[in-house]
């Protein structure tokens, strides 16, 4: 894990190191400031990254990055500071102009905010030279594949499998977020065949269903495998310090980081890399509403799920983990994988009501038969989250209050008083702002910029 902020000029040494103080826990083993003419560069890193400084220093540039394909970068590029976010936006990157009109950019937004209250998110599959957005989106529907079943699924589990090999290189040891869900226990399956020790890691309210489900597929594969057992006032106790990490107010947002959050806290006492199910229901159609969708529209409604990605579901992998010091590897969108699945026809991903269908066919033999047909079940339902969050908020915050704050200044309109709740820390946190277009909503909610 590293972590990287800069500014467009040079000499500015005082305050890109303030930046990097901000997003130290990305990066704890070490850090750099390497000036270049018309530019300021830090970066900061974990052990695992070290290796990376020297060709930084040589390149003039810096970059962070989780594996194959997934990255954010920032060097001198024809004379100017360029920017540069990988096609899915696995990685944050983040920029904005100082008062004398720098550019400026940053990991996470709280770095921006010790030069700049002007946040902007860089999208995914861009290159930013501070004049030019040049945009190369390769998430689109393609052309379907023209095959078996049998050949389809083969080819998919060879590339999911290759995804988790090239990321687990040479290390003697790894982890994995196992929720017990099809996904998470996947990658999990995968990994345990090229590490000598895998360390599997689930969290839950006592009796939640994903620390059975956890359990019998750490079994299954031979994993060193841990509970983390999470109270209410766990997750109270820990809701500010999500927020500041998060760095969003978005109620689905936070209640699904609450537990990812704890589980990678543990996770960092064992392992310095895991692995994390983001991205298969997005490719796979796993969600219960695309079930009822007319199946023409499904490949356009992956494609549409993917590209939303990097600013909800990725962002609270990359915070959770970078939180925590620790790297989070998310298999499932590979290139080679993303690539190859977006070719699958769309009755292979829905087939007689059951979502993810190819997937499972994929693991056919790989994985218990109840971890293979398990429903879909989001992060924060199975591991027993549910609304215990929504009812502090009711019983914390009454209606006039409600009534009286839930329009922000930028626009947008608070759904719920848990978003309130949210709210509140996230404000004590950052402050209010009049720009909020940087920060990615649950679909469906009210937005406005």
């Amino acid at each position: 894990m590293t972590g990287i902020a800069g500014i467009g000029e040079s000499g500015r040494v005082e305050d890109v190191g303030r930046m990097l103080d901000k997003i130290g826990h990305r990066g704890p083993s070490g850090r750099e400031i390497i000036e270049v003419k018309g530019a300021t560069l830090g970066v900061v890193w974990s052990e695992t990254e070290k290796h990376t400084i020297p060709n930084m220093r040589r390149q003039e540039t810096v970059w962070d990055a989780a594996g194959r394909g997934h990255f954010a970068r920032a060097d001198m590029s024809r004379n100017r500071l360029t920017l540069t976010r990988d096609d899915i936006g696995v990685v944050p990157l983040y920029y904005g102009r100082i008062n004398d009109g720098a550019l400026c950019f940053g990991s996470e937004v709280k770095a921006l905010l010790t030069v700049t209250r002007d946040i902007n998110e860089l999208p995914p599959a861009t290159c930013f030279d501070g004049v030019h957005q040049v945009r190369s989106h390769s998430i689109e529907a393609k052309i379907p594949l023209h095959l078996s079943t049998a050949r389809i699924a083969n080819g998919l589990r060879k590339r999911i499998a290759e995804s988790v090999k090239v990321r687990v290189g040479k290390r003697e040891s790894v982890g994995a977020l196992l929720s017990g869900g099809l996904d998470s226990s996947i990658l999990s399956a995968f990994s345990s065949q090229y590490v000598e020790e895998l360390h599997t890691f689930a969290a839950g309210v006592p009796d939640a269903d994903d620390l059975g489900a956890a359990e019998e597929v750490a079994d299954f594969i031979g994993s060193n495998h841990h509970d983390v057992i999470v109270t209410l006032d766990d997750m109270i106790k820990a809701l500010p310090e999500v927020i500041y990490h998060l760095e969003s107010f978005d109620a689905f947002l936070v209640r699904s980081s609450i537990m990812h959050y704890i589980v990678s806290r543990e996770a960092s006492r064992h392992v310095d890399e895991v692995f994390s199910g983001e991205g298969a229901d997005e490719l796979f159609a796993g969600y219960e509403y695309i079930k009822s969708m007319n199946p023409k529209a499904i490949a356009a409604e992956v494609v549409d799920a993917t590209r939303r990605l990097h600013n909800t579901a990725l962002q609270r992998v990359d915070r959770c983990s970078s939180a925590h010091s620790i790297t989070a590897f998310v298999g499932f969108l590979d290139p080679g994988v993303v690539k190859y699945s977006l070719r699958i026809p769309a009755r292979m991903k829905v087939f007689e009501g059951v979502e993810k269908w190819i997937l499972r066919a994929a693991m056919k033999g790989r994985l218990p038969e109840r971890i293979l047909n398990r429903t879909k079940s989001k992060f924060w339902q199975g591991a027993g989250v549910g609304d215990k969050l929504a009812k502090v908020a009711e019983s914390t915050i009454n209606d006039e209050e409600f009534r009286r704050e839930r329009k922000l200044s930028n626009g947008w309109t608070l759904n719920t008083k848990e978003e309130l709740l949210y709210y509140r820390i996230f404000r004590e946190h950052f402050g209010d702002f009049d720009k909020l277009s940087w920060m990615g909503r649950t679909k469906g909610a009210p937005r406005k910029s």
